[in-house]
């Protein structure tokens, strides 16, 4: 047997615009297999998205940099011509299982740069479905439907389901077919083996089978508590960008949510489908599993749906489980992580070597090994079509947005989970608004975001602290050594 088959295998499924809460237990969606695998494996609470946007985050998962750094700053169609390229002189962790003697493949949405060259990424074999180059829409009648029309746009298509019952194998069929098919080949050949399989739903428009949306026949769905809730403690526009959404009426979103949670049950079908699969070959404890998404969807939080320009939890906060040899099962993280650590940590796992120049080691988490990461995450959005700079810092239950563009925001999410109280110009958190943004310098200068970390002309002094400036450290917790 080829001895690289003696390296644990990895099974990488990424979603596209997925929330954490869809795989924790108190949800309503329905998402079984996945949440098997959270129990056979850990999963991780707090994970956060570098970026709320596809492009930016996905280059950073497989470069281990935040946005700044790799350029990759929106989502790659709406890039002018020499920044929608990902540098191939960057650092991209696939390479070092390819090197090392994996069979690499990559199926579905690529969605990191355009060129879908995927062979220059690490990659042996790839079929890249999904490209985008706008809106997406839906042919065919839908019952119910949910969209918004307004005077110059073109209709929006958030929700719908089929109004034709009668439904062949989807695209994700296809994909995790593909994918199994070269496991199967790889496995013949005794050969260690990382697939990647990224599929699109639940994406908008939410458009699942009419099976799926069935399932929800009589499950309480109700709408978020903060989709009526206005808040003037905001930005003006997170305000304008309500109004787009503001004649939807509670049933709407209700069938939205309903449509969003039954493209999240079609993929945990496949997910139940492909372990299976490694089960029958004998492969399943031989393999590591990951399960993440690029990032969320707010789905009528606040009154808004999508992702973007508001930074709250709903649009950040993702799934991310990881489950197979070595991993404590039925653990869960509550330490703030981030995408950008996931490279680093499966090269850890998979080839025990370093990796990531931003990215963290979260090994030490999966074994509940002492000198576990507890120290801040943080984010960045660049705006994409419309040029809002913002900067994110999550300490403990602490979340600090540094806004270019508007007054900034500070949470306490212990107290305030639906982020409805933002308490920045609160003096009794003057001192927790002024730490946060200190850390925000800190990793500006250790990550070379030096367009924003030297920003000290005189158009730019607002934050609530400048990047020249000291602040107290909290008292260490849960033996953080920073």
């Amino acid at each position: 047997m080829n001895p690289d088959a003696q390296r644990p295998n990895l099974l990488f499924i990424m979603t596209d615009q997925q929330r954490a809460e869809t795989i924790e237990d108190a949800s309503a969606c329905l998402m079984p297999n996945v949440r098997a695998l959270a129990r056979h494996g850990t999963r991780f609470e707090r994970a956060y998205a570098p970026n709320p946007i596809c492009s930016p985050t996905r280059a950073s998962l497989f470069t281990g940099v935040f946005p700044h750094s790799h350029g990759v700053t929106d989502v790659t169609h709406a890039l002018p011509p020499g920044r929608g390229e990902l540098d191939p002189s960057l650092p991209l962790w696939p390479r070092h299982l390819q090197d090392a003697g994996y069979a690499t493949a990559y199926y579905g949405k690529w969605h990191v740069e355009r060129t879908d060259a995927l062979e220059r990424f690490g990659f042996d074999e790839h079929e890249v479905e999904l490209k985008l180059t706008g809106v997406q829409q839906h042919d065919g009648p839908l019952d119910p439907r949910v969209g918004i029309e307004q005077p110059g746009y073109a209709p929006f298509l958030l929700a719908g389901v089929p109004s034709d019952a009668s439904e062949g194998p989807t695209s994700e069929d296809a994909l995790f077919a593909s994918a199994m098919d070269f496991i199967d080949r790889a496995e013949r050949r005794g050969q260690a083996w990382a697939t990647f399989i990224s599929v699109e739903p639940p994406h908008d428009p939410y458009v699942p089978s009419r099976e799926a949306y069935d399932r929800y026949e009589g499950v309480d769905l109700p709408v978020p508590v903060t989709w009526r809730a206005e808040s003037e403690d905001v930005p003006e526009v997170y305000g304008r960008i309500r109004e787009a959404w503001s004649d939807l009426s509670d049933e709407d979103v209700q069938h939205a949510i309903r449509c969003y949670y039954a493209g999240c049950s079609m993929i945990d079908d496949q997910v139940g489908r492909v372990v299976e699969h490694l089960e029958r070959l004998g492969a399943w404890e031989r393999t590591i599993v990951v399960f993440t998404s690029d990032h969320g969807d707010y789905l009528g939080a606040h009154g808004l749906f999508l992702k973007g320009v508001a930074a709250y939890e709903e649009a950040y906060r993702v799934p991310l489980v990881m489950a197979g040899p070595g991993i404590s099962q039925g653990h869960a993280v509550t330490d703030p992580v981030s995408l950008v650590d996931v490279g680093t940590t499966v090269t850890r796992l998979l080839l025990d070597q370093d990796f990531g120049p931003h990215g963290r080691d979260l090994t030490p988490h999966l074994t509940r090994s002492p000198g576990a990461p507890t120290g801040p995450v943080f984010a960045e959005f660049h705006g994409q079509r419309f040029g809002y700079t913002q900067r994110i810092v999550w300490e403990g239950a602490h979340k600090y947005v540094f806004n270019g563009f508007a007054r900034d925001q500070l949470y306490d999410l212990a107290s305030d989970p639906h982020e409805q109280r933002n308490v920045i110009d609160d003096p009794s958190y003057a001192e927790i608004a002024e730490r946060l943004a200190m850390r925000m310098w800190a990793h500006a200068k250790k990550t070379g975001d030096w367009t924003f970390a030297d920003a000290q002309y005189g158009m730019f002094r607002f934050a609530p602290v400048g990047p020249e400036g000291t602040v107290a450290d909290p008292p260490r917790q849960n033996g953080d050594p920073s």
